[in-house]
């Protein structure tokens, strides 16, 4: 499984650490609030102010058994190849979002399927849901952030230039599911040892 981005060198960021409560403006402080395990941001009257990860959406479009992917025009990962997706917006379910997304950034036209997976990229904050679509209509152009579209079959990705671990990891789930290929799912945390230590 991959444990690196191709472009860790532009990671995404959550924005500068809020200074003043959203609830009622009072200034923020670190502190360890009881039977928490790590610092929260927190105002004199107590009100938390939680950071949590963003919501990543997109599709690996199919038809005929192959995959289009587009090549980034923006960056993180300019020139490199990814599924089309982004951040989902506020209102939309993540199915709508993904097939927004995809429209978008390759002008195709797509049904979305069943869920490929959910994939987290800790250091950056962000969890991706990638969802199988079926293409119903549209041409591969390049739309919004992307700067070509084309389609590639299982034996054809172009692993060494994919932008995102995200993307890898949901290709190869993709292919592993695919008839003749396979288990669908490795661990990627393992356990080691006994927690009770026997």
């Amino acid at each position: 499984m991959p444990q690196r981005d191709a472009r860790d060198s532009w990671p995404l960021t959550m924005g500068e650490e809020p200074a003043h409560c959203p609830a009622c403006g009072q200034l923020l402080e670190e502190r360890v609030l009881e039977a928490d395990h790590r610092p929260r941001l927190v105002c004199p009257n107590g009100h938390v102010t939680w950071r949590n990860p963003r919501i990543v959406v997109g599709t690996l479009p199919v038809r005929h058994g192959r995959v289009y992917l587009a090549r980034r025009s923006i960056e993180p990962g300019a020139g490199l190849w990814t599924y089309p997706g982004g951040f989902l917006e506020v209102g939309e379910s993540a199915q709508e979002g993904a097939r927004r997304e995809t429209e978008e950034e390759t002008l195709l036209r797509v049904e979305v399927g069943r869920l490929i997976g959910a994939y987290s990229r800790p250091h950056v904050g962000v969890v991706t849901l990638l969802y199988e679509a079926n293409v119903v209509g549209g041409e591969p152009l390049a739309g919004m952030e992307t700067s070509e579209v084309r389609d590639f079959g299982p034996d054809e990705i172009p692993w060494d230039e994919l932008a995102f671990s995200t993307g890898e990891s949901a290709l190869r789930d993709w292919i592993a599911s695919l008839p003749g290929h396979g288990p669908r799912f490795e661990p990627e945390l393992y356990v080691e040892g006994d927690p009770a230590g026997s």
